[in-house]
């Protein structure tokens, strides 16, 4: 008997920005800029910077732990935790760790995904096809970022353009043509050096002159990649609505990656959309990277723009070169289903029991290797007594 086929509805979200608001004006007092040339040229008008105390996983579990409120889903149901990001607290452990521990989802596996300002497209296509294949039945995909801590704020040309932000989705199986209907993933590696974070990585040995070397920061050939994003956002738009079976005529909303306001409108005429079908935040957030696609979506909940039953395309571009899209039906869960108290209540004591059940799986792994030193020291006594 064939099996249903298996969607992966979004029953979640949630966004956190840090409270810092860093306007064009303030900016101008410390890089030879002003808001007229900002944002004529970019369409930002501020971005949000990070705080000494937070992080792109302090983040990520902000927005997690928002998105799981309105899903109203127990952490423990959680079987995978995605983090896209650029900017992870570690190369290792994942931020996904991170952030698997904080919400008390024991059960799930974690790892982090590096596609630049495509990863969060990228871990929506990745939890989307485990859904569909059966290898899990609730994902959760965060996209999170602290840019501001990687810009060169003596370079106007790069450090006007990015903030700090999270964005998060849970999503789960459902046998209701909902949710993640298709989408389309794409890279091309020859354009690596268009958008890099150099010396930042083990491609060299690691020397002491390395070592105490000045922090990398983000280098950008702005007219290359301006080129190659307005021909690629709606290109793979175009391609992801193909593979849904769907047309132009069918998109509700375009959520676009919000790198730049040009590109955003160069993608919204190639598909021949007008300005109330395309979102756009940007100019109050600036471009968050893998966080601005969730972000903007969660906004566009908040506002109206995105209704149950519409049809939305989410597209982004990023470092590698990198892009994807994909095409979901906005089909959250009933208001019932999302406000049921005992669930809200279960989740709620997983979140706050979450750090204790930390410490305590801590200190059993203490205990163990204290008792394993132990044991090994009375065989060692033994096998020499014998000898």
């Amino acid at each position: 008997m064939k099996q249903p086929r298996r969607y992966a509805q979004i029953v979640g979200w949630g966004k956190y920005v840090p409270a810092d608001v860093l306007t064009n004006d303030a900016l101008a007092l410390k890089v030879d800029t002003s808001d007229e040339w900002i944002r004529t040229r970019t369409g930002i008008r501020e971005r949000h910077t990070a705080s000494a105390r937070e992080s792109s996983a302090t983040m990520a579990i902000r927005a997690a732990e928002q998105a799981l409120d309105v899903a109203n889903v127990d952490p423990a149901k959680i079987d995978m935790v995605i983090v896209a990001t650029a900017t992870p607290d570690y190369l290792f452990p994942a931020t996904a760790c991170l952030v698997q521990d904080a919400l008390g989802a024991h059960k799930a596996g974690a790892f982090d995904l590096s596609a630049g300002c495509s990863g969060f497209v990228y871990g929506l296509a990745m939890a989307a096809d485990g859904i569909a294949a059966g290898s899990y039945d609730t994902a959760m995909v965060i996209g999170s970022e602290t840019l501001s801590r990687i810009v060169d704020w003596a370079d106007r040309s790069t450090c006007v353009l990015f903030g700090d932000g999270a964005g998060a989705v849970v999503l789960a199986a459902s046998e209701s043509p909902c949710g993640v209907l298709a989408t389309v993933l794409g890279a091309d590696g020859s354009g690596a050096d268009l958008l890099i974070l150099p010396n930042s990585g083990f491609k060299d040995p690691v020397t002491p002159e390395a070592r105490s070397a000045q922090m990398p920061y983000i280098r950008m050939n702005g007219n290359e990649v301006y080129r190659f994003a307005t021909r690629a956002m709606g290109a793979v738009a175009q391609e992801a609505l193909k593979k849904a079976g769907m047309g132009l005529e069918q998109v509700d909303l375009l959520i676009p990656h919000q790198a730049n306001l040009r590109i955003i409108q160069s993608a919204a005429r190639h598909l021949k959309l007008p300005d109330e079908k395309v979102f756009v935040n940007l100019d109050r957030y600036g471009n968050t990277s893998a966080a601005s696609v969730p972000i903007a979506l969660c906004e566009a909940v908040e506002t109206g723009r995105l209704q149950p039953g519409n049809t939305v395309v989410l597209a982004a571009f990023g470092a590698g070169l990198t892009w994807g899209a994909a095409v979901v039906r906005w089909q959250p869960l009933p208001e019932e289903v999302r406000r049921s108290w005992w669930m809200r209540l279960l989740r709620w004591l997983r979140l706050r029991l979450a750090p204790w059940s930390s410490r305590v799986r801590r200190v059993g792994r203490h205990v163990d290797t204290v008792v394993g030193e132990a044991t090994g020291d009375r065989e060692q006594a033994k096998s020499t007594d014998r000898a």
